[in-house]
């Protein structure tokens, strides 16, 4: 069943720089190609530092590497003013990720004729 990473607060999907480093060395295709916001102030990528924990917007929800390292980290994986949460979802469902009053949610992808 597949495992896909949402983010459950009002602010946007982001991951900590710990967990943008640690997906860089598991070798994450987007985490590799997105420049490392910490790179030259390692020291200062703390969570306490909004600008440093705004990383990894452009990696697939369901990547596997994302979901394990957000499983493996829990809270410290959490970007700035996020609150990231791993979800299953059912084999043979075509799923989406949209907002329900600012809070992430996956939701059945739906056929619409109009």
């Amino acid at each position: 069943m597949p495992k896909i990473v949402i983010n459950k607060s009002f602010d946007e999907f982001f991951i900590s720089h710990k967990a943008f480093v640690k997906l860089r060395e598991l070798g994450q295709r987007e985490a590799l190609q997105e420049a490392d916001p910490g790179a030259y102030w390692p020291e200062a990528a703390t969570p306490r530092e909004p600008s440093l924990n705004r990383c990894g917007a452009l990696i697939p929800r369901d990547d596997e590497k994302l979901v394990r390292v957000v499983e493996q980290l829990r809270a410290e994986a959490n970007g700035h003013g996020a609150e990231l949460k791993v979800v299953t979802v059912p084999d043979d469902v075509k799923w989406q990720i949209a907002k329900r009053d600012g809070v992430e949610q996956v939701s059945e992808v739906h056929r619409v004729w109009s």
